[in-house]
Parts: C-alpha cells; sequence; structure tokens
C-alpha cells in the first residue's frame, strides 16, 4: 500500500499525543518511575494476545539471535533510558513541553545517521536543523509570569530531560532498523522491545526495593485508568506502529512524521483542558516543524 510507513508514522504521532496526556496525568499522582514500570506490564499483555491472534503463538519464537541483540539495544536506549528521561519531563513540565523537546528527534536522527552510518547531510538540510532549533529555542525560552525560583529550576531540568529522551529515542530508532531486516514481523519486533525493557525497568526496582510500592500505587483508580488508556494507545499501539513505519520507510521521513505531538497536543490541550497557547508557542512551533520538514523534504 502506498504511503503506508508514512501513514503509519502519522498514526504514531496521534498515539503519543493522548500517551503524552494520559501519563502526565497519571505521573503526577502516582510518580513517573511508576507509571514507566506499569505500561510496560500491561503493554506486554496487549502486545501477547496481538501476537497470538496474528503470528499464532505468544512469544516470538522465530526470532534470530542478532534480532534480540538490535532490538535490546533499541529497547535499552528508547524504552529504558529514553522513556524514563520523557516520562521526568512529562512530571516536570507537562505534555507539551516534553513533546516540543522531542521534536528533536529528526535532528538528533540526522547527526547520528552522518556520525554512525556515513550519511551525508546536504546544505539545504543543515538549514532545516539550524532553523528547527531556532522554533524549539523560541518556544522554551518564553518567559512564564510568575514563576518562582525554584520553578524556573524545575522548568530547565524538564527540559535537560525532554532533550535526553530525544536522543534515547533517536538512537532506538537506528538500533531497531537493523534489527527490523528482511521484513521481520514488527509486532514480534514490539514484544521482544518491551520484554527487554521489563527485564531491565522491574529488575532495577526489584534491587530497591521498588516492587511492591510500585504495585500498591495501582490501588489508584483514577491513575490506573489513566496508565491503561495511555499503555493502550502508546507503548502498545505508538510503539508497534512507529515500527511498522521505521520498516517501511526512511528512518528520517518516519521520525519526523512522528514528531508532530507538539502540534497536535495545541488543539487537543485547549479543547480538553482550555489551556491558553501564546502567539510565540504557535508561531515556535510552526518554525520548529518547518524546519523538520525541511531537512527531509530535499
Amino acid at each position: 500500500m502506498l504511503f503506508l510507513g508514512e501513514l503509519a508514522a502519522l498514526a504514531t504521532a496521534v498515539c503519543w499525543s493522548f500517551t503524552a496526556i494520559f501519563f502526565s496525568f497519571s505521573g503526577r499522582l502516582v510518580g513517573s518511575q511508576v507509571v514507566n514500570r506499569s505500561r510496560l506490564i500491561f503493554a506486554l499483555g496487549f502486545i501477547s494476545l496481538t501476537h497470538l491472534l496474528l503470528e499464532g503463538t505468544l512469544l516470538p519464537f522465530s526470532a534470530e539471535p542478532f534480532r534480540w541483540g538490535w532490538l535490546a539495544l533499541s529497547s535499552i536506549l528508547g524504552l529504558v533510558l529514553g522513556d524514563s528521561f520523557l516520562f521526568r519531563a512529562y512530571a516536570t513540565i507537562g505534555p507539551r513541553y516534553s513533546m516540543l523537546m522531542m521534536s528533536a528527534v529528526p535532528i538528533v536522527s540526522t547527526v547520528m545517521a552522518w556520525i554512525f552510518l556515513g550519511e551525508r547531510v546536504g546544505p539545504l538540510e543543515m538549514i532545516g536543523i539550524l532553523v528547527t532549533v531556532a522554533g524549539i529555542g523560541w518556544v522554551v525560552t518564553e518567559k512564564q509570569p510568575g514563576r518562582t525560583v525554584v520553578e524556573n529550576k524545575q522548568y530547565s531540568w524538564g527540559l535537560f530531560f525532554g532533550f535526553l529522551g530525544a536522543v534515547g529515542q533517536a538512537s532506538n530508532l537506528i538500533a531497531a532498523k537493523f534489527g527490523l531486516v528482511n521484513d521481520y514481523s514488527t509486532i514480534s519486533a514490539t514484544w521482544i522491545r518491551i520484554f527487554v525493557a521489563i527485564l531491565i525497568m522491574w529488575g532495577l526496582a526489584g534491587l530497591r526495593g521498588e516492587v511492591r510500592p510500585t504495585i500498591a500505587q495501582w490501588r489508584n483508580k483514577t491513575a490506573f485508568r489513566a496508565i491503561i488508556g495511555g499503555t493502550f494507545v502508546g507503548p502498545f499501539l505508538g510503539i508497534w506502529m512507529s515500527l511498522v513505519a521505521v520498516q517501511l520507510t526512511r528512518v528520517g521521513i518516519a521520525s519526523t512524521l512522528m514528531a508532530l505531538p507538539p502540534v497536535l497536543l495545541i488543539p487537543i490541550g485547549y479543547v480538553l483542558y482550555k489551556e491558553r497557547v501564546s502567539k510565540r508557542g504557535v508561531i515556535g512551533t510552526i518554525v520548529a516543524f518547518a524546519g523538520v520538514a525541511l531537512i527531509f523534504l530535499v
């Protein structure tokens, strides 16, 4: 089907927009680490059932060792490190600014592809990178009236966490590309990535004595419902669609389209929360994505 990869990337952007809202809300109720660990367990349940329906087995028994290696690396970079930083950003500065920082993913992907894969960056692409960085900087440096010194410090840390999340996501896409060669099943790849992340995240929780406290937070019904909703549209549908996109189109194009949540969150935030959006925020976001588009429309 024509543009299937691009459509999958757009679907991913929509999923991640709602994921940001669900997880920002639940993270403020029970903590970002609780949400980060919990969504992996619930996502594996959704993915295993889907794997049984599509592939005939609950587990991807046919995966070769090299796929496990690349997909495990992708999981560590994206689901463990990248998402941990992103969740901290959600809880600190909210979904829209967190996802705006994630719009740096195409830029970071371009730089990493140049370093590790030898892909050249042309003059027009470099202009696109500079325009995108300028747009992001224009938005994130906007002064917030009435903010205290402590709140300004938290805002700066939130932006930093968001950027580290972007680096994790960009590197995870490149690793995933190697694990998906020869048209490997994307639902099987999603299962492997989630499983590896569970082993690491829950293993660390066990060492810290945080397993029971994490499960205890599931009694918070409001947070639990938000975690389930965010898990379904994010770690289940979102990650699956992102791998479909990476497999069927170029990483740069996929990451560009998947970086759309900051734009999508503006109308969503206005409709759901009557959130005020400044002209500077709108203009900066438009400029940022104009630059992102310029990078890959050469």
